[in-house]
């Protein structure tokens, strides 16, 4: 089956609120259009986004929690008591777990960490883990990135006696867990200036509460300014992995944290850029995080335990550092591998039985690893279009761990409820989410998945939109226009890299398929005078569709500086195509 057909629309250009955005916030034209695009409008609002300073950070103190749970946590150190930071294996809680244990240590605290075992214990709180824990003398829990829904959990704790300090950014249930402090964005009554941060920022947000208590004043002293400063690069990683929106506070975060591990790395941070073929003259930017170092640092969590991952951003030994940064690169190549075959057995499945016609898609299959079945629950939803559950059966009926991902549109985590009694469990937000499930119970949470959907979308999920920012011929993608858009980085959730339109296109010559498993396409396009090469990333299996109308086509593209053996070209990364000298647009 083709992929599911994109509708392009492109975003309407208001001439006269370009210039005035433009000579009220003194930037060029195509930054004031693109920040409108982004609903920016106001110039004070397009300085503070374009500059993110440092002092656009809000307090910490203002969090709800956090001067409760900054005095408590002080005093346990000053107590000798054995206090155990608690994550989860996904790269926002180990890099938020990394922030505080390096405090803790910095502070001679007695401290460990402790990261559960995906497919063993599951995601967040483990009740029979806390009982072991208490069982080895520890008195105080802080959770990273997990624990606002953990209602039995926390009882276990409080049951043996076990002080919880819950920090998180989830969603919550209608009735909050019994820990002794709750650190969360958005508690009742909050009155947090932002809503969106990571769960790694929560806890960088913490860690500043506790660097200032033990300073003793209203500024930390200069040896935990600088741990603050390599903190937030270890945060920044985690809120980009995380796909929380650029915005407000996150872009400081970004910025100034991406900068910080490209001029200053840690031991650990520094194997990690040299496995993953960073140079020391290339910045950090967000994109290098979810495409080069999050999967890096994923990989052991999806694999198998992500306590290396907490180890590789704490360790002080520069051997340990490079030993662990080896094996996750080795597991991350191991999880390419498994995703591929997936993805691969997945789309024939659907095909074959016919599940891409219908609302949603369910699956489920006994040799599927179920810490990949998330990355690929995201690819049949992007290809198909449709809300997708997958998960990994266990054999004899064993409870099965799946993962969903979700269309625009679509709340995954309110459909879950809905099926809430064909699971055993399920937690998440609107475009992603997890489950555990019987295999017995599988067929039945089709059925009532596709019910759901269908009350969402009586006609069927509608097809998914691509949003550009304007039409642009050829021959204004110049060094200078790079210069002015990359003005609007970081890029990412909320902050997508500029799309343009470009459009009555020739393609000269013949495509190449290149890359492993020449799984991308190659190609120059003529437009009047003008030609320049184009890549298409994953678009080979298109190769007839591109070529349909002897090679004339439209293309949906971001334009990228390429830099090769010390030659620059300004070139265009195919996002979408329509064959044919007309586009169509919705």
């Amino acid at each position: 089956m083709p992929p599911t057909v994109r509708q392009w629309h492109v975003r309407p250009h208001d001439d006269h609120a370009v210039r005035k955005l433009a000579a009220s916030a003194r930037v060029p034209g195509v930054v004031a259009s693109l920040l409108l695009n982004r609903g920016i409008s106001d110039p004070a609002e397009a300085r503070l986004f374009l500059d993110a300073p440092m002092a656009a950070l809000h307090q910490p103190h203002l969090m709800p929690g956090i001067p409760e749970a900054a005095e408590r946590i002080v005093a346990a150190v000053r107590d000798k008591r054995k206090i155990c930071v608690y994550g989860d294996y996904d790269v926002d809680s180990t890099t938020g777990s990394a922030v505080l244990l390096t405090l803790l240590m910095k502070l001679g605290a007695d401290a460990s960490f402790y990261v559960p075992l995906r497919l063993e214990e599951g995601y967040g709180l483990n009740a029979e883990r806390v009982r072991i824990l208490a069982s080895e003398g520890i008195s105080m829990l802080i959770t990273v990135d997990c624990g606002i829904a953990s209602i039995d959990e926390a009882d276990v704790a409080r049951e043996v006696g076990i002080e919880l300090i819950i920090t998180d950014h989830h969603e919550m249930k209608d009735r909050l867990p019994a820990a002794d402090v709750l650190v969360h964005p958005r508690l009742p009554g909050s009155k947090y200036p932002f809503a969106g941060l990571s769960g790694s920022c929560v806890a960088f947000k913490l860690a500043w509460a506790i660097a200032l208590k033990v300073s003793g004043g209203d500024r930390a002293t200069p040896e935990l300014r600088e741990y603050l400063l390599d903190a937030m690069g270890i945060a920044a990683l985690g809120l980009v992995a995380d796909v929380v929106p650029l915005r407000d506070e996150n872009r400081v975060f970004v910025r100034h944290g991406l900068k910080r591990l490209a001029e200053k790395p840690s031991i650990g941070i520094k194997a990690l850029l040299e496995a993953a073929g960073f140079t020391d003259e290339k910045p950090v930017r967000a994109e290098d995080v979810s495409f080069r170092l999050a999967p890096r640092l994923n990989a052991a969590g999806r694999l198998g335990c992500a306590l290396l991952v907490v180890e590789l951003l704490t360790t002080k030994s520069a051997v340990k550092a490079k030993e662990i940064a080896e094996y996750l690169e080795g597991q991350n190549t191991k999880r390419q591998f498994i995703e591929r075959k997936i993805v691969s057995e997945a789309k024939e499945w659907v095909e074959r039985e016919g599940y891409d016609q219908q609302p949603g898609i369910v699956l489920g299959h006994l040799d599927w690893h179920a810490g990949v079945v998330g990355i690929v629950a995201g690819r049949l939803a992007d290809t198909y279009a449709r809300p997708t559950l997958l998960a990994a059966l266990k054999s004899d009926d064993g409870v099965s761990t799946g993962s969903g991902r979700s269309v625009s549109g679509f709340a995954l985590h309110k459909a879950l409820t809905a099926c809430t009694e064909l699971l055993i469990g399920h937690g998440g937000h609107a475009m992603a989410a997890g489950f555990r499930v019987l295999p017995s119970n599988l067929d039945q949470l089709r059925i009532a998945f596709n019910a759901h959907i269908l009350k969402s979308f009586p006609d069927g999920p509608p097809p998914p939109r691509l949003t550009l920012d304007a039409e642009i011929p050829l021959s204004a993608l110049s060094y200078g226009l790079m210069r002015d858009i990359d003005k609007l980085e970081p890029y990412g959730a909320d902050n997508p890299r500029p799309r343009f339109l470009a459009s009555g296109l020739q393609i000269e010559g013949m495509p190449k398929k290149i890359g492993e498993g020449e799984r991308h396409l190659s190609f120059r396009v003529r437009q009047g005078g003008i030609t320049m090469r184009a890549v298409a990333f994953g678009m080979a299996d298109r190769f007839d569709d591109l070529m349909s109308v002897n090679g004339a086509c439209s293309l949906a593209f971001t334009p990228k500086i390429n830099e090769w053996n010390g030659y620059r070209s300004v070139e265009i990364e195919v996002v979408d195509f329509q064959a044919g000298s007309e586009v169509r647009l919705s």
